[in-house]
């Protein structure tokens, strides 16, 4: 069973396995530097789990829960 990024806890360090979107949403997620491969260190979750905070490619990024729900990890 694959994992999203909405699931990983604070700390983790994960890799990305796919996104599981399609068309302008997709492309969105992959031009803000998450690909397939890329290693991803959740940094914070807001309290009610709405932002989520990553650190990726040298940069942190903050990603809404709906957006992190289509990016699979390994």
């Amino acid at each position: 069973m694959m994992r999203t990024l909405k699931e990983a806890r604070v700390g983790e360090t994960v890799k990305c396995t796919g996104i599981n979107g399609a068309g302008a949403l997709k492309r969105r997620i992959m031009d803000m530097g998450i690909t397939k491969g890329c290693e991803l260190y959740i940094r914070k979750v807001a309290p009610l789990g709405d932002p989520v905070e990553v650190t990726v490619r040298g940069y942190e990024l903050t990603l809404r829960k709906d957006d992190a729900e289509i990016v699979l990890i390994g």
